[in-house]
């Protein structure tokens, strides 16, 4: 029951269904192909990193951008991959996660009334973030069966009170890659209506074989007015640690660390020499990470058709979606709470992402960031579904 003080801008802000299902997953002993996060480590060496920075005394305040080494890493790393140059003094911040980052920009650059166009459905930190500042959401649909950009309804979102476009690519919860044609689509309505840019890039790394992701930063007349948002989060297996980080021209980076420093201060001390570490030499690391990555999405989606679901095959990211309605359900949600107790497994509900729920009502996303032994669990468990065909 919501405070009667409650501020109404808060209306999006309750406990995430993230916390409900992996409550309910513990309650009932489910395997958990809900909550993105993997259940291996990142690199030994990283994680070796981390103890010996405690150990060496890295346990007090950083500086408020974050390390330089991590800093110059950030920008190193951004260079190699994406051929962009970013000052590593002045164009780099390091943020607690990607939600922080986000939350800070979206802070800095978002006033009462202000429109931002996002791509729907959105993760759910976005609408929060949004609501917090005052301001309003534009959802262009992602909508399935096929889940793809529609360039019309994205050309029909912007307006006089746009003023900044978010846009998340590889795209959590759908797995879509936003094509060539998509990127150039949004850079060319940017450029024209003047309006600020970020971009969510966490999945950066996780992207499979026929797909490829380029920043949106990259484009012509955008890195000037893009901010983008990152971390080592989801690419080195250690979502605990919420190291991301922010980058763009110093003009719009100093805002952002402006707000910052009034949400966290600071970020993780002992972590960010060990990430430094990771984004210098750990490219062998997540290159082998999303073969295998791939190979347990293969095993999933394999999993799923013997139920009779046919997955929606992501480019991207560790999620995949299926259509719930040829195991007799018309709702994800009632699917989700149901399904511990049915068959022991979790998943999430496309529903808690989308203003417009009836687009996503069908659909479900699974994770399959899980050893191969736990998605092999999770189909045996799912069997009992549909038992009754055999």
């Amino acid at each position: 029951m919501a405070s009667p003080w409650r501020a109404q801008r808060l209306a999006s802000s309750t406990t995430t269904i993230f916390a409900e299902m992996s409550a309910l997953a513990v309650a009932t002993g489910s395997v958990n192909l809900g909550q993105g996060f993997p259940d291996t480590d990142g690199p030994d060496f990283m994680l070796e990193a981390a103890r010996r920075a405690i150990a060496e005394g890295v346990n007090q305040y950083p500086p408020g951008r974050g390390i330089a080494p991590l800093r110059q890493a950030i920008a190193a790393h951004a260079r190699r991959h994406q051929g962009l140059e970013y000052d590593p003094d002045t164009e780099v911040l390091v943020t607690t996660g990607a939600t922080e980052a986000l939350a800070a920009t979206i802070e800095a650059y978002v006033d009462p009334g202000d429109e931002v166009i996002a791509l729907e459905p959105f993760y759910d930190s976005y609408a929060a973030s949004i609501d917090l500042a005052g301001g309003k959401r534009v959802g262009v649909g992602l909508f399935g069966p096929d889940f793809h950009l529609d360039h019309a309804e994205l050309e029909a979102a912007f307006g006089p009170r746009t003023k900044l476009v978010l846009i998340n690519s590889p795209h959590n919860p759908t797995g879509v890659v936003l094509g060539e044609d998509d990127l150039a689509a949004i850079a060319r309505l940017a450029v024209e209506h003047d309006v600020l840019v970020v971009t969510d890039e966490v999945y950066e790394h996780l992207v499979f074989e026929g797909a490829r992701h380029r920043s949106l930063a990259s484009f012509p007349g955008m890195r000037e007015r893009t901010i983008r948002i990152s971390s080592a989060g989801k690419t080195y297996s250690a979502t605990g640690w919420k190291i991301g980080w922010a980058m763009g021209p110093a003009a719009l980076v100093d805002e952002v660390t402006a707000v910052k420093q009034f949400l966290t201060y600071v970020s993780g001390a002992p972590f960010q020499p060990a990430v430094a570490q990771a984004l210098d030499e750990g490219d062998a690391w997540v290159a082998q990470s999303v073969r295998d990555l791939q190979d347990r999405r293969d095993q999933l989606a394999a999993g799923l058709v013997s139920m009779g679901l046919d997955p929606v095959v992501p480019q991207g990211t560790y999620f995949m979606t299926t259509d719930v309605r040829p195991l007799g359900y018309d709702d994800g949600v009632a699917f989700c709470r149901d399904l511990p107790h049915r068959a022991g497994v979790v998943a999430i509900p496309h529903q808690v992402f989308y203003d417009r729920q009836e687009a996503g009502r069908p659909y479900v996303r699974w994770a399959f960031c899980k050893r191969r032994e736990v998605i092999d669990e999770a189909v045996e468990r799912l069997g009992a579904l549909v038992s009754p065909r055999a």
